[in-house]
């Protein structure tokens, strides 16, 4: 199977914050890789904007560096490289000042008609400044797009102020905010596999499905960002974002058309539908402790004492006529046993079996989904053992992992983030988060915060799969968390 590649129309890329790590490690990449595959056409102009004072050529060396740390083999084509590093160009600018957007401006000449994105790869604190620098510098028109990265706010509050401070330059349409997890191969055929098939779409409810479970683990810890995140934790950093969104594709309605606002209706309604959860079992909090060669917590976020949670264990219910008695539990977790994040659908057990107990238990149907490390969808089944020895029931697998049966073994799968930039490039908001759908996500989080912010979470061990009281969440409803490696 080949990639087909449709390309976009001459634009505009500002990225504020290009010096960044999210730059550098994503974004320029990003970018070089859609060069390379064809689809950014000549004429595209990306501009960097930082504070750092540096010209043009230096910011282009800082990109050429970017390419040879993350950009991967074809990085290495060097007449697309040098085409690639002409079309990058660098403003300092201090976006709390009223100076320097003229400068910004007469980089981006001949603007009338063409599409003009401004990426916002900065702290929130900034937000409003940029929305404002470019309104008042005269940058903006129709064509023009926003792109916001997360964190969109720390509580209901604070979302609803941001979405005020983008509303007031910004319709709607022209907003987008980004949640990468929406990017990945897998996540968008999760809605392929569910609306383009006649297979799944009649047994995707309570009567057939006995639970889901969503995990995102992570090896590493907070590192770097410790001061950062104390005080945010998994709750606000993952569950309210990338896994509450996860959870929405798997629960919404069918849209009635795949367009952008049908398809954040339906996500919507989800949210809405989310049950307040209030039971003190149906969560678990963990922090991570020491552990051989490994810091705690407390010494990553250099702080003597902290309630903030690393892990998080949750059921929650979906209270609406499909999913009603069907438990959603969510786990995310930093320093866990391994890096996997994926989506498993687990069925109910066939209602009789006509097989004698010799034959062995039927296992489970289980549609797994997994987002990382590597692409693939699996239907676990069972099947007959084969041999002459008689009806011996054994688990066997269905396995579409992407590399191996795509013919893709030799092509390199796109990053989310090279998906996503197209996609504002387009204007195509189906990927991306409307502003009434983070309100909705931060408004269910924030009761569960509220509640359970001052209490110390539970200590588990580095390498491990969380706190033991997760394993309980689940073992109480007489079920099991998926094991924490590659299925």
């Amino acid at each position: 199977m080949v990639a087909r590649i449709v390309p976009v129309d001459p634009f505009d890329l500002v990225v504020f914050g290009a010096t960044g790590d999210l730059a550098r490690r994503k974004l320029i990449p990003a970018l070089y890789h859609r060069m390379h595959d064809g689809q950014m056409p000549e004429g595209a102009r990306i501009v960097g904007v930082a504070r750092a004072k540096m010209d043009r050529d230096a910011f282009r060396r800082m990109a050429a560096e970017a390419l040879d740390e993350f950009g991967g083999e074809v990085a290495r084509d060097t007449e697309i490289r040098d085409r690639f590093l002409r079309t990058i160009d660098y403003v300092p600018l201090d976006v709390t000042s009223h100076e320097g957007w003229d400068a910004l401006k007469a980089a981006l000449p001949d603007g009338e008609g063409r599409v003009r994105a401004f990426y916002l790869s900065v702290a929130p604190r900034f937000f409003g400044d940029i929305a404002q620098g470019v309104h008042e510098a005269g940058l903006t028109d129709a064509h023009s797009r926003i792109v916001i990265e997360k964190p969109l706010g720390h509580d209901l509050a604070s979302a609803r102020e941001l979405n005020g401070v983008f509303a007031g330059h910004f319709e709607e349409h022209q907003i987008f905010r980004i949640d990468h997890y929406l990017g990945k191969e897998t996540v968008q055929n999760l809605m392929a596999l569910r609306f383009a098939n006649a297979l799944f779409e009649p047994l995707w409810n309570g009567r057939h499905i006995d639970h889901v479970q969503i995990t995102v683990a992570e090896k590493v810890g907070v590192e770097g960002r410790g001061p950062y995140y104390d005080g945010i934790g998994a709750m606000r950093d993952m569950v309210q974002n990338h896994l509450l969104q996860l959870l929405c594709l798997v629960a919404m309605e069918p849209p009635s058309h795949f367009e952008p606002d049908a398809v954040r209706d339906e996500k919507l309604k989800v949210l809405r539908a989310l049950a307040p959860l209030t039971d003190p079992d149906a969560l678990v909090r963990g922090q991570y402790a020491n552990g051989p060669g490994c810091p705690s917590y407390l010494d990553d976020a250099e702080r003597g004492a902290s309630n903030t949670e690393t892990f998080i264990a949750l059921k929650a219910e979906v209270a609406n006529w499909r999913w009603s008695g069907v438990p959603f539990y969510l786990r995310t977790g930093k320093r866990m046993k391994s890096r996997v994040s994926e989506v498993a659908v687990v069925f109910k057990c066939a209602p009789h079996s006509i097989f004698p107990a010799a034959s062995g238990r039927a296992a489970q149907n289980v549609l797994s989904l997994r987002l990382q490390p590597d692409e693939a969808i699996k239907l676990g089944m069972t099947i007959k053992e084969p041999g002459p020895g008689g009806m011996r029931l054994a688990p066997a697998i269905l396995d579409m992992t992407f590399a191996d049966k795509l013919g893709a073994s030799n092509m390199r799968m796109p990053d989310a983030y090279e998906r996503l930039v197209m996609d504002v490039i387009r204007g195509d908001q189906t990927l991306f988060m409307r502003g009434d759908e983070v309100e909705a996500a931060w408004a269910w989080v924030d009761a569960i915060t509220a509640r359970v912010d001052d209490e110390p979470p539970a200590l588990y061990e580095p390498g491990s799969a969380g706190p033991d009281d997760a394993l309980m969440l689940m073992h109480r409803d007489g079920r099991r968390w998926r094991e924490l490696v590659q299925q």
